[in-house]
């Protein structure tokens, strides 16, 4: 591999799905505080919503993607509009 092509602060970092508690270690340049232990060794650690893995484009199931009340509290905007 090439010297000197990534960015600094390039590092591998592993990213959880909180939908379905998969993760991915791939190289990033995020911030993060967290850390997970992942195949035996320490990463850092960031937390996604959603992913390839619980995504309904990705995984064919029919499943709530709305877990924040969005569409709730949009309701409550426009009623409070009337």
């Amino acid at each position: 591999m090439k010297k000197d092509i990534h960015p600094e602060g390039y590092r591998p970092v592993v990213f959880e799905d909180l939908a379905s508690g998969a993760q991915f270690c791939i190289g990033s340049t995020i911030a993060t505080a967290e850390t997970t232990k992942f195949e035996g060794k320490e990463y850092p650690k960031v937390t996604v919503e959603i992913s390839s893995k619980s995504h309904p484009f990705y995984t064919g199931e029919d499943r709530m993607l709305d877990k924040t009340g969005r569409v709730e509290r949009f309701k409550q905007r426009a009623a409070k509009k009337k």
